[in-house]
């Protein structure tokens, strides 16, 4: 009997190489790197064993996508950045009978990929979106806090991101895209659009992360968590890069109208990616190659207030890429069997999942 064959779409990429290990390192599934950089794939597939399957993908085509993922039983996309090319990958592997996992972080993306839900019901499609650290492990820590409470009210995420700990094209596009417009949050009940960069607060997070001034951003968790929560009022995403002058050249890039039009954010990618190292300099402090994630959850339990926070801190591949790896063998054995487009606090094993990153020394810290 084949074994099954898990397909990592953009697995040559600074998110995707790490899905890949993961998959190749369980030695329960055949693994295929689908990325346009084919010399890269072929580099990161000569360095594993046993060496995975390289296939030459374009996002932009869908006859590109249905070959790449001919074959396959389960597809990991990691090709972004996902406002972008969300929408053209989710529907091929559909179309092609493949069970889908991905890592969206952009909230307008997500909208579109929740609406090729009665789609995936029709062709009995399983896609898990936004499975990777926020959201994410986000939506599964918000998940763990509402599943102890009688009612939960509100949900309050914050990231924080260092610029010493990716340096990949389809990251900084993703903050340019997340901080430079008006974005959704979850308040009183009804989803309103904010400036992002605004609404600061003081978080705290264990060293060396330690406090910061955290702003609304563009990510989905407000978008899918009131959907599948029930009765919450109030969720709220704010993120914070790291160093502490990054805050004040994406304001910049954003009042000198140099990411207004997609063709600008692309320039701006091109200039600041090889300027990255220099950047993680900035100011005083040099930014730890660290990332962070906060989730605070609040309502009620036997007619009492109650509050849980949970904090995690780690590298950014591997809060990213190892949880849709977990999640994507769960799907190729059988393990989860959920129909439609779902997010992570949409029915996924909760406990089973951070059981398992826990495996792969990714701790849960509750605070």
């Amino acid at each position: 009997m084949s074994r099954p064959r898990i397909v990592v779409l953009g697995g040559a990429g600074d998110m995707g190489y790490r899905a890949v290990k993961e998959l190749v390192a369980s030695q329960k599934v055949d693994v295929v790197i689908a990325d346009y950089r084919v010399e890269r794939a072929q580099a990161l597939a000569g360095s594993l064993t046993p060496a995975p399957e390289v296939r030459f993908v374009d996002a932009q085509s869908r006859q590109s996508l249905l070959a790449a993922l001919e074959g396959a039983n389960v597809a990991v996309n990691c090709i972004g950045p996902f406002y972008r090319y969300a929408d053209k990958v989710l529907p091929a592997a559909i179309a092609a009978g493949v069970n889908y996992v991905d890592i969206c972080d952009d909230d307008d993306a997500t909208v579109k990929l929740l609406s090729f839900d009665s789609m995936a019901r029709r062709r009995g499609t399983t896609a898990i979106i936004g499975m990777g650290w926020t959201p994410g492990l986000s939506n599964l820590l918000a998940r763990r806090g509402a599943d102890r409470m009688d009612q939960v009210t509100d949900i309050d995420i914050t990231w924080v991101g260092s610029t010493a700990d990716s340096e990949g094209q389809a990251v900084i596009a993703h903050v340019i895209h997340a901080v430079t417009r008006d974005v959704p949050i979850f308040q009183a009940g009804e989803w309103v659009t904010v400036p992002a960069m605004t609404g600061l607060k003081e978080v705290e997070f264990p060293p060396p992360i330690g406090r910061v001034q955290a702003y609304y951003t563009g990510h989905p968790e407000p978008v899918t968590i009131p959907r599948f929560l029930a009765n919450v009022q109030n969720v709220t995403l704010r993120g914070y890069l790291l160093p502490a002058d990054i805050q004040a050249l994406s304001r910049g890039l954003v009042d000198l109208d140099l990411v207004s039009t997609e063709k600008k954010v692309d320039a701006m990618v091109g200039l600041l990616q090889p300027l990255l190292p220099l950047l993680s300099r900035m100011g005083q402090t040099a930014a730890p190659a660290i990332s962070g994630l906060r989730v605070d959850v609040a309502g009620a339990k036997d007619g009492h207030p109650v509050h849980y926070s949970f904090v995690v801190e780690d590298t950014m591949d591997r809060l990213t890429g190892i949880p849709p790896a977990i999640v994507a063998l769960m799907l190729a054995s059988g393990e989860i069997e959920l129909p439609g487009v779902v997010p992570p606090e949409g029915g996924l094993p909760v406990e089973r999942i951070l059981s398992r990153l826990a495996e792969r020394d990714i701790e849960i810290e509750e605070v």
